[in-house]
């Protein structure tokens, strides 16, 4: 989406500031930082930055705010983990800003709408998840970087949509109608997306995914 400066009142930038700025610190706090000093999993946390800011770079839209692209949150989420995926998701935003495609004073916004809902909606599936279905790969796979993605981005275009239209910014008719539809579609090709890529580093590189257990979802199936 990558709201505007102006679109909003200045009042909800400075909440979403205070929101935001907390949030990631409190991630900051709780992040398993030692993780990073294996090698490869901080080239992959490096790397999943650098490709999800150039997947920021590709989107679609019409009017402000109401711009559309993949996210990245919810494989972010399964492969570091919510603390780290928040960090994360605002170093792009941050690179975004630099980059000239999103305006400073919006990015606590945009990391609110495009980080913490989707990571909070993936967090929650995947503990949905392990708690009552079965603990195999298929479940796995299916549960969280299927559906739960796909419930992230959805929730994504709600939050949007409601954000929008609380501030008068389009009338909730046209956000209903013209716009949240199109979050279902992209729902799914971000689901898709992102059980790909899971699946593929899971079988490849299992320790850049740090939410699959093998003993768990492997182990005497």
């Amino acid at each position: 989406m990558n709201l505007t400066s102006t679109l909003l009142p200045p009042t909800w930038y400075w909440l979403s500031l205070l929101l935001t700025g907390g949030l990631v610190a409190w991630c900051a706090a709780k992040a398993p930082w030692a993780r990073l000093r294996q090698s490869s999993f901080s080239h992959a946390w490096l790397g999943a930055i650098v490709a999800l800011f150039a997947l920021w770079q590709m989107r679609a839209g019409i009017h402000p705010g109401l711009g559309f692209h993949l996210l990245g949150a919810s494989a972010s989420t399964l492969m570091f983990g919510p603390h780290l995926a928040l960090i994360a998701m605002a170093l792009v935003a941050v690179l975004n800003a630099v980059a000239g495609t999103l305006e400073p004073w919006s990015i606590p916004v945009n990391v609110l709408l495009m980080g913490v809902v989707p990571i909070a909606v993936s967090t929650l599936a995947l503990r949905t998840v392990e708690r009552w279905l079965p603990s195999h790969f298929f479940v796995y796979i299916f549960g969280n970087a299927f559906f739960g993605t796909a419930l992230g981005m959805i929730a994504v275009g709600v939050m949007a949509s409601a954000l929008l239209a609380g501030a008068d910014v389009y009338p909730l008719e046209y956000l209903r109608s013209d716009y949240l539809p199109w979050y279902l579609l992209m729902s799914w090709a971000e689901a898709f997306t992102t059980g790909a890529a899971i699946t593929l580093l899971v079988v490849y590189r299992p320790s850049w995914v740090s939410t699959f257990d093998d003993r768990r979802y492997l182990l005497g199936k």
